[in-house]
């Protein structure tokens, strides 16, 4: 298999476990199983009587539950084989020189450091930052990995049409940021078990100016508990954790949208990225709303969490088209080298 084709082959896999840890995490299930990399002590969940039986005298305060631990250790299963496909893909890289070495080992980095936020969300007991963290991880191997496919690909990518400039650059690179930090803002909320703190649209219900309580809400150290699970912070800290969410959906709807805008009338090459971008806004803040509206059903909000992970991959795949450097600059680049041999 060359690297192309491996590196599509981790990206589906990437989708695979991204899906299943959303999944995991939303039916609760983070804890299914209590240790880490096994099971109650082995490599599948208890079945058998004497496995439950062992299950139980290494954790007699716990109920197997079996359901759950099966989410999990599926979830880690699908994150193991993603792992030594990425390592494959580092080492085929590098000795191709397909990937540049920075790129490669980038993958292989980000691999072991989501093993190692895997291992503290168990032994840390689900604590919010970690599980932020590890969200954050798996959408940080998805977008290095797809910026691997595009390098590794030998078509020539569209050139940024001269009269976009720096403008569309700045636009560019700014929306980027503000989509990282709004999901970054989305893994706050769910690990905070914030989701349902406000079930009226647009702000929230009631008085809730005077729930505000940023200090406590964005304490990134939160106090050590006994677990997490379900989350430790009081209504007023939760809910300003859900408002403030919802406030960087309309920054980035903004923001995508000028992008979405600026990249349709820059050139022609750009008009189908820009439409993608704005039917996946268009997904993403009517997932967003139906969280509100039904309760957080766990299909919804395992599909949004993934359309943010497609939005973030798309912002970024305009960013790599826009920095491109245009022809004249190739050209330019290529004299300048002629012209140090000669």
């Amino acid at each position: 298999m060359n690297l192309t084709n491996l590196i599509k082959m981790s990206l589906v896999l990437t989708f695979v476990v991204v899906m299943l840890g959303a999944y995991t995490r939303l039916a609760d299930a983070g804890l299914g199983c209590p240790d880490w990399p096994g099971c109650y002590g082995q490599l599948t969940v208890p079945n058998e009587q004497h496995e439950i039986a062992l299950a139980k005298s290494l954790y007699p305060s716990l109920v197997v539950e079996a359901d759950k631990a099966w989410l999990e250790m599926i979830h880690r299963y699908f994150a193991g084989t993603l792992g030594l496909v990425v390592f494959a893909i580092t080492v085929i890289g590098i000795r191709t020189q397909q990937l540049s070495s920075r790129l490669a080992l980038s993958l292989s980095v980000v691999v072991i450091f989501q093993a190692l936020l895997g291992m503290w969300t168990v032994t840390m007991m689900l604590m919010p930052i970690i599980v932020m963290g590890h969200l954050l991880g798996g959408f940080t191997l998805f977008s290095l990995l797809a910026l691997s496919l595009w390098r590794s690909q030998t078509a020539q990518q569209p050139q940024i049409a001269s009269r976009s400039g720096s403008g569309l650059k700045v636009l560019a690179g700014s929306t980027l940021v503000v989509v990282i930090a709004q999901i970054a803002l989305g893994g706050w909320t769910s690990s905070n078990y914030a989701a349902l703190m406000c079930t009226t649209l647009p702000i929230c219900q009631g008085d809730w100016v005077s729930h505000l309580d940023f200090a406590t809400a964005f304490e990134l150290i939160q106090p050590k508990q006994a677990s997490y699970e379900f989350g430790t912070l009081d209504y007023g800290a939760r809910m300003t954790i859900h408002v403030t969410h919802r406030i960087g959906a309309v920054v980035v709807a903004l923001m995508v949208s000028t992008l979405a805008f600026h990249l349709f009338k820059s050139a022609p090459q750009y008009r189908g990225l820009a439409t993608i971008l704005m039917g996946l806004l268009t997904v993403q803040v009517g997932l967003g709303v139906a969280n509100v509206l039904l309760s957080l059903p766990l299909v919804v909000a395992v599909a949004h969490n993934l359309g943010a992970a497609f939005l973030l991959i798309t912002v970024i795949r305009a960013n790599y088209l826009v920095f491109q450097p245009s022809s004249k600059e190739v050209s330019n680049l290529a004299s300048r080298k002629e012209s140090v041999y000669e």
